[in-house]
């Protein structure tokens, strides 16, 4: 998404993360140790699949699975029609690019099944092979390819560049038109920040 952001109706939320990621960065030196990443991945395509509830439900529930059973420590998450972005980190004897393989390998998977198995899903004629001839160009699938293989990790190493990278990710729904303000929309951690129900358990700061 290329535009100018807009104030991140999640301010005060941003600014209390910030202030306590700032006491780790600065008081517990193994927090460098985690290092935290801004993670971007998108779909090979383009192609808007997460317009769907059931994918992005899907995609919901593996991120919880990699919380529970793969060591993802998740500080931000937005679900967008076409790509995701994590605020992420590995636990203590975890690598975060193998999580992130785990878990593009088992949402493709999931999702191309879902579509595929979708009386009403009125795409897949076009959807499906759009993923199989990606697939077929690249030796590292066997049939299809759903997302790219970049994750674009960018460090965040300072207080002021997780802000921006925090307040860029909530303010993506509302750039997009998806809502007015951050917080209205579910598939992101906008809510929990906020001091409302979120999909998601955060880690906290």
């Amino acid at each position: 998404i290329s535009a100018t952001l807009r104030p991140c109706s999640c301010s005060r939320s941003i600014a209390t993360i910030c202030a306590s990621v700032h006491l780790l960065f600065f008081i517990v030196p193994k927090f460098r140790c985690w290092c935290v990443s801004y993670l971007s991945t998108h779909l090979i395509s383009g192609e808007l699949t997460f317009t769907r509830k059931a994918y992005k439900d899907i995609l919901v529930e593996s991120l919880r699975y990699c919380q529970e059973k793969k060591g993802l420590l998740l500080y931000a998450w937005v679900i967008m029609s076409n790509h995701v972005h994590l605020i992420a980190a590995a636990a203590d004897g975890h690598l975060l690019p193998n999580i992130l393989r785990d878990l593009k390998k088992f949402t493709a998977t999931r999702v191309l099944k879902a579509i595929a198995e979708n009386g009403q899903e009125s795409r897949k004629e076009w959807m499906l092979p759009i993923f199989a001839k990606a697939g077929a160009v690249n030796s590292n699938n066997t049939h299809f390819q759903f997302w790219r293989q970049d994750n674009r990790p960018v460090q965040l190493y300072t207080t002021e560049v997780f802000g921006q990278k925090l307040a860029y990710l909530h303010n993506n729904p509302v750039v997009e038109g998806y809502v007015e303000v951050a917080e209205e929309y579910v598939y992101c951690s906008a809510p929990a920040m906020a001091g409302k129900p979120g999909l998601l358990k955060l880690e906290p700061c």
